[in-house]
């Protein structure tokens, strides 16, 4: 859809933009579109700032099977609030049987890439292949990984589709703010099992 030169002019000019305008904006290339949430810190915020323009927008959450139950609460109670229309995505194997078999393993391990693959990358790539979306709302942000500083509000997947980060430059201190001012809740206590550190990229991403 997009060259890297449009890409740069796109996030040149919407850079100093609100959130609500550059998802407007992303929608006007495509009604094609999904939102992907796993439910982590803030992320009640992008998924009230999409559904507030697009309210039957498809929000696919890709469901490890790791979470904690502060997650899955957390998660229970946006989607209702919202009135998400959520599809979930979980891996072919369950957590038990994976625990038996292979367990979480460390991330210096040659498993831990076949650990990322079950539980993440394969239910992403059936998510994004059913939903064959062309507009893809995610909630990246600047300072979150080295990577995730190299991109901007637009940027392409690997497979081309327009990825859209509404809330690119907003610090937590603002998606605070954003949330007490629209009622929303947010959820510290979550757990990714395929990052041991916070800024390391899953794979989904870069």
């Amino acid at each position: 859809m997009f060259t890297e030169k449009q890409i740069e002019e796109l996030n040149e000019a919407f850079k100093k933009l609100t959130p609500t305008e550059i998802i407007k904006k992303a929608l006007e290339f495509s009604g094609d579109a999904v939102l992907t949430t796993n439910f982590r810190p803030y992320e009640a915020a992008i998924l009230h700032a999409v559904s507030m323009v697009e309210e039957k927008i498809p929000v696919v959450w890709c469901d490890t099977g790791y979470n904690t139950p502060q997650t899955y609460r957390h998660a229970e109670q946006v989607i209702k609030d919202l009135n998400l229309n959520i599809f979930l995505y979980v891996p072919k194997q369950t957590s038990a049987h994976r625990d038996v078999v292979l367990g979480i393993p460390s991330i210096d391990t040659p498993e831990h890439d076949l650990f990322t693959e079950q539980v993440k990358l394969e239910p992403f790539r059936r998510a994004m292949e059913e939903h064959q979306a062309k507009v893809w709302f995610t909630n990246l942000r600047q300072g979150q990984t080295a990577f995730r500083n190299t991109i901007g509000v637009f940027s392409l997947s690997k497979d081309g589709v327009l990825k859209v980060s509404p809330f690119y430059y907003w610090s937590d201190d603002k998606l605070d703010l954003y949330l007490e001012e629209n009622n929303l809740p947010n959820e510290f206590k979550y757990f990714d099992p395929t990052k041991a550190l916070d800024n390391r990229e899953c794979g989904l991403h870069a």
